[in-house]
C-alpha cells in the first residue's frame, strides 16, 4: 500500500471515530481538540511504517508533531474553561435541523480530514522521497517555522491569560502581539506551514507541497479563521475601534491613536 493511500485510510478511520464520540457527547467542537492530534497520529504512523530515518524526515516530523501537540493541548485546556459546544458548531447544529448528523459527518469531520491530508503533503512528499543532504532551504524552513510557532504560541497564551481575568469579559485584547495584528495566532500558524514547505522543497517533488501553506492561508483568511471569529464581535464598539487601528493579519504598526 502506498503511503498516500495509507494516510487517507488512517485519517478516515480517525475522523470517523471522533465523529462517533462527538455524537455521543453532543458536541461537535471536540473536532478542534482532535485536529492537532490527527496530524501527530498520522505523521507518526507514516514515519514509522514508511520512513528511512533520514534527517529531513525526522525534522519535518518533529516540526509537525510539536505544533500538533501544542495546539491540541491548548484547545483542550481552553475548552475545559468554556461551557458547551463552540458557538460556530452550535450555530450549524441549529440551522441544519434534521440533516444535522450526515452534514456534520461530511461537512465537519470528513472535510477536516481532507484538509489535514492536504496539509500533510510536505511530510508525505519528504517521507516518500527525502532528497539529498541538508540544504540552506532546510535552515530557512526551520527559522520561518520557529518564528511562526512563537507567534502562535505567545498569541494564544496572551489571549488565554487575558480571558481568565473576569474584568476582561466582553473586552478585546489590545496589547502584546495583539497590538500589532488582530490575529497573531492565525498569522503564526500560516507562517509556520510556510516553514514546513521550505523544508519539503529539498525533495524532488517538493514544489507540490505548496498546496499546504496556500490552503491554510486561504482557510484562515477567508473561511474558518478570521471571518468567523470577527463576525462574533461585529457589533462591539471596542472591536470597531480596534479594527480601525490594528492590522488584520500581518503584524504592522498601529495607526495613529494606537491601541493601549
Amino acid at each position: 500500500m502506498s503511503l498516500f493511500l495509507f494516510a487517507i485510510i488512517t485519517l478516515w478511520i480517525f475522523m470517523t471515530g471522533v465523529f462517533l464520540v462527538a455524537l455521543l457527547k453532543k458536541d461537535n467542537s471536540i473536532v478542534d481538540v482532535a485536529y492537532g492530534g490527527a496530524f501527530v497520529l498520522v505523521s507518526g504512523l507514516i514515519a514509522f511504517f514508511y520512513g528511512e530515518s533520514h534527517l529531513r524526515q525526522i525534522l519535518i516530523l518533529s516540526m509537525i508533531t510539536i505544533w500538533g501537540l501544542r495546539l491540541s493541548l491548548h484547545i483542550y485546556f481552553r475548552k475545559k474553561t468554556e461551557k458547551g459546544e463552540d458557538f460556530r458548531y452550535r450555530k450549524w447544529r441549529e440551522s441544519w435541523g434534521n440533516s444535522f448528523v450526515w452534514r456534520s459527518y461530511l461537512q465537519i469531520f470528513m472535510l477536516q480530514g481532507a484538509v489535514i491530508y492536504l496539509m500533510l503533503l510536505p511530510l508525505l512528499i519528504v517521507i516518500d522521497q527525502p532528497g539529498g543532504s541538508f540544504h540552506i532551504l532546510d535552515f530557512v524552513g526551520i527559522s520561518v517555522w520557529f518564528i511562526g510557532f512563537l507567534f502562535e504560541t505567545i498569541g494564544d497564551w496572551q489571549l488565554l491569560r487575558f480571558k481568565k481575568n473576569p474584568k476582561n469579559k466582553g473586552r478585546i485584547l489590545r496589547s502584546g502581539l495583539w497590538k500589532w495584528t488582530r490575529h497573531p495566532n492565525y498569522f503564526g500558524e500560516a507562517l509556520l506551514w510556510w516553514g514546513v514547505f521550505f523544508v519539503s522543497l529539498n525533495s524532488p517533488n517538493g514544489t507540490f507541497a505548496i498546496i499546504s501553506p496556500i490552503l491554510i492561508g486561504f482557510l484562515l483568511l477567508r473561511i474558518s479563521g478570521v471571518p468567523l471569529l470577527e463576525s462574533k464581535y461585529i457589533e462591539s464598539p471596542e472591536f470597531k475601534s480596534y479594527k480601525a487601528k490594528t492590522s488584520r493579519f500581518f503584524p504592522w504598526f498601529p495607526k495613529r491613536g494606537e491601541a493601549r
